[in-house]
């Protein structure tokens, strides 16, 4: 497996006014390249450089076993399936609301919708230093849950505590080169324009996936 960095699913300007376009290009260019370049470099010798399948799903069984791996993997790993993550969690233009399902479980989880994003945005903006917050949803009864990983750790990882494990359907990108041109110190401000750049159809696309497949 030798891991690549596609294109966005958009141009690098389509997330304007809430993302701009040489943030994008830096992010996607630099920052997203180095984790795969730096990947490739980690797994050599190791069974995943011969692993068969998709990009995908090859990242997604290394996570879940990924304490098997050194640092370096862990790493880079993890920033690679974040971001392949994150760039499709972002449309330029959603809808301001998710479907009838996820929006029925996000009440049941949570009480309403509003309290969902009041919830994610006090977790995000609370989260110190680098890293991600996230929507999961839970291994044992298919709830949903919010949590938030250092650095480039999400909730797929067997490293990450077990009352946080879980499968990822929303992820936002708390590293400060995400947002810094644009926002600069600002964090909350960029938290709070992620709400109209989310690609909700896409997230309830991998929130159903993940309840049929625990269902079997």
């Amino acid at each position: 497996m030798i891991f690549t960095l596609p294109a966005l699913p958009y141009g690098y300007s389509a997330l304007t006014p809430h993302i701009d376009a040489k943030t994008m290009e830096i992010h996607h260019t630099k920052h997203h390249q180095a984790y795969v370049d730096k990947l490739n470099q980690a797994i050599a010798g190791t069974a995943i450089a011969t692993a068969e399948g998709t990009e995908i799903s090859v990242l997604t069984h290394l996570l879940k076993d990924i304490s098997a791996y050194r640092t370096a993997v862990r790493n880079h790993a993890g920033g690679h399936f974040n971001h392949l993550f994150f760039w499709e969690t972002l449309t330029p233009n959603g809808p301001q609301l998710p479907g009838t399902n996820l929006l029925r479980t996000l009440e049941k989880s949570f009480g309403s919708f509003e309290s969902f994003k009041e919830l994610f945005t006090a977790a995000a903006a609370a989260h110190f230093g680098s890293g991600w917050a996230w929507l999961s949803v839970a291994k044992k009864d298919s709830s949903l849950f919010i949590s938030t990983t250092n650095n480039q750790d999400n909730p797929l990882m067997n490293t990450t505590p077990i009352q946080e494990q879980g499968v990822p359907i929303l992820g936002l990108d708390l590293w400060e080169h995400a947002y810094y041109l644009l926002y600069q110190n600002r964090r909350v401000a960029y938290i709070d324009t992620f709400w109209n750049i989310i690609h909700w159809k896409g997230v309830e696309n991998r929130y159903m996936e993940v309840v049929q497949y625990q269902a079997e």
